[in-house]
């Protein structure tokens, strides 16, 4: 069981939080019935005491976070807007996925790593800096042949690479 906070004393926000914290949340659990909203209750009404803490904690900090706990759950309450609203049926759209990119990036820049360094230079050099092979080879100190055979391997590792399935290939070096 938590210990309580001496009324008598002043008290940080952190020690109140960490000694206090449990109880406080157990009170927002039993208002919503539900762990996830809890927290966010609690931490709402943290956060509202925060800015206020040298003032609250000179009287009793627990009485003003657990008023603060049950006003912010009735204003909650009183919305229409609860959040998410279950429906009988799906939208007949799906959204896009709002990670797609972030994750192609990811995979692409991981591939990358993995390749041999002379290999990354060059296919960063050519796509991502848009140089011609004369240019790479010139910037690299290697002849164009030599670009030309590591973009090859490189390209042809990175179609390989099971990391980018999924992510669609499509031929931009070919016939140069």
């Amino acid at each position: 069981m938590a210990e309580a906070v001496d009324a008598g004393r002043r008290v940080p926000f952190d020690e109140f939080v960490a000694v206090r914290g449990q109880a406080l949340q157990r009170t927002a659990y039993l208002l919503t019935g539900d762990w996830a909203l809890a927290e966010d209750l609690l931490q709402t009404a943290l956060t509202r005491a925060y800015p206020r803490w040298s003032r609250i904690e000179r009287d009793d900090p627990e009485a003003y976070v657990r008023k603060a706990i049950v006003n912010t759950w009735s204003s909650w309450w009183r919305r229409k807007w609860r959040g998410e609203a279950p429906t009988e049926r799906l939208p007949e759209t799906v959204a896009p996925d709002a990670f797609a990119d972030a994750d192609r990036r990811d995979a692409v820049r991981d591939a990358l790593r993995r390749l041999p360094p002379k290999q990354r230079a060059v296919i960063v050099l050519r796509f991502h800096e848009d140089m011609t092979e004369a240019q790479v080879a010139a910037l690299l100190g290697i002849a164009v042949g030599t670009v030309k055979s590591q973009t090859s391997k490189a390209l042809a590792s990175l179609r390989e690479d099971a990391a980018l399935t999924g992510y669609g290939t499509t031929s931009t070096a070919g016939g140069e």
